[in-house]
């Protein structure tokens, strides 16, 4: 339901307030997105002297996980938009209650990815290819990673509460808190009690619940705070779980696409898909610091739309689209500056330079358009609007994936694909930005 009644005091914030928020908001956000990757690359180091055929194993099971842990992350991206509009609304018991449910539904759906896991590591692992020497490597450190999911699932979802309630410094404190106790317990195990893989998947696994007590100690103080229950509601978790399917419909689209372009790559050549995966690495890096501010941004406009404060919410996205293309513009540039200096951190192959050079130009180029669309999806994340950012998704899908099968048809090489990855971020910033100027994402009230 829309409630048109406004708050003046908000409605009339400068844009110095807008860029105070943004980047309170951001900036400790970026910092808990960099730290994620790092526990990925603490691991590969320790495990990497175990061995080729143990760094393989790692390899594979480590990116199942993370495979499972982005599909998940609508628990962080709809507990956000939920607590925000009820902070809004000035109605925090409520808001603590709504991030309670979404960390139950993680709890749930940590236990049931554990039940399918342990019994079928040995299957999923041998879809993925792996050899005979890697796969018992795999399927050790799958196992016992997997106990560790419903802590990973409780983290995002604390992590939901937490940006809903306009904070992301304890999340970056958290991050980095973890991921030094997974690098020392690590080393530890691996090498200290002499483990080895086993002991690499029990140390990630002990960091992942002690950053899920951490968030715990948090929220739980903040209910008794202010008189929420912490007992599970049916009602509640059904209605998070809702929330969260267009948004795993929206995730699992992007998933598809990212695979696509892969698999294509795999079939221009080796140097072809050495250097997409170099490119990807980056694209990713960028991504992090334009999904700090589309963080900021479901944290804002969520908190705007529960204030019944239209007028603030326009102003707040207008102000952060300027910023993304601001921070894209300045992204492109550096990656434009730093082209000689980047590929050798990666490779020494001179062929497989050459071929992401020109590739790596279209990617500077289109942070700007990057940078519009990572703004504008958290806006609507923010206020609630799940449905059409998966039907956005889907639309996107539809267009790239022809497009992308014609690049090796057509004679095309690496540089056309990502050329067709630019045209997949210019169609999601389109319908992104018709959605955007339409008004209809706008529905203010403490729910939507």
């Amino acid at each position: 339901m829309v409630h048109m009644t406004q708050v003046p005091a908000a409605s009339k914030a400068p844009r110095r307030q807008h860029d105070r928020e943004i980047v309170t908001l951001a900036v400790p956000a970026f910092g808990a997105l960099v730290a994620e990757p790092l526990f990925v690359m603490a691991d590969s180091a320790i495990v990497g002297h175990l061995g080729t055929a143990q760094l393989a194993g790692f390899g594979i099971a480590s990116a199942l996980l993370m495979t499972a842990v982005s599909v998940f992350v609508f628990l962080a991206y709809a507990t956000t938009a939920a607590v925000a509009r009820r902070v809004g609304a000035g109605d925090l018991k409520i808001a603590i209650r709504q991030g309670v449910d979404g960390i139950w539904l993680a709890l749930l759906l940590g236990v049931a990815v554990i039940a399918v896991v342990l019994p079928s590591a040995p299957a999923i692992v041998a879809v993925f290819g792996a050899s005979d020497t890697a796969a018992p490597y795999a399927t050790t450190y799958l196992r016992i990673s997997a106990l560790g999911i419903p802590a990973m699932l409780i983290v995002l979802a604390s992590t939901g509460v937490l940006r809903g309630l306009q904070d992301t410094r304890t999340p970056l404190y958290v991050a980095v808190s973890g991921f030094v106790a997974n690098a020392v317990l690590n080393v530890g195990l691996v090498y200290g009690a002499d483990l080895g893989i086993a002991g690499s998947a029990w140390g990630t696994v002990i960091a992942q619940y002690g950053m899920a007590a951490a968030y715990l100690v948090v929220v739980v103080r903040g209910a008794r705070r202010h008189g929420a229950s912490l007992r599970p509601d049916t009602a509640g978790i059904r209605a998070s779980a809702q929330a969260g399917v267009p948004l795993l419909v929206r995730t699992l689209s992007l998933r598809a696409i990212l695979l696509i372009a892969t698999a294509v790559a795999a079939r221009l050549g080796n140097a072809d898909i050495a250097a997409h995966q170099i490119i990807l690495s980056l694209w990713s890096l960028l991504a992090f610091a334009l999904d700090a501010i589309a963080i900021a941004g479901q944290a804002i406009i969520g908190r705007y739309l529960g204030a019944d404060d239209i007028d603030g919410a326009r102003q707040a996205c207008r102000r952060m689209v300027e910023w993304g293309i601001a921070v894209g513009v300045v992204l492109g540039v550096l990656v434009v500056l730093s082209r000689p200096l980047l590929l050798p951190l990666f490779t020494s192959d001179a062929a497989v330079k050459d071929t992401a050079l020109p590739a790596l130009v279209i990617v500077a180029l289109s942070q700007p358009i990057c940078g519009v669309v990572f703004v504008l999806d958290g806006v609507l994340m923010g206020a609630g609007d799940g449905p059409y950012l998966a039907w956005a998704m889907v639309i996107t899908l539809a267009t790239f994936t022809p497009v992308a099968l014609l690049v090796p048809a057509l004679g095309g090489g690496l540089t056309a694909l990502w050329a067709a990855m630019t045209l997949m971020m210019t169609v999601r910033m389109l319908t992104l930005w018709l959605r955007t100027r339409s008004g209809r994402w706008i529905v203010t009230g403490a729910t939507r």
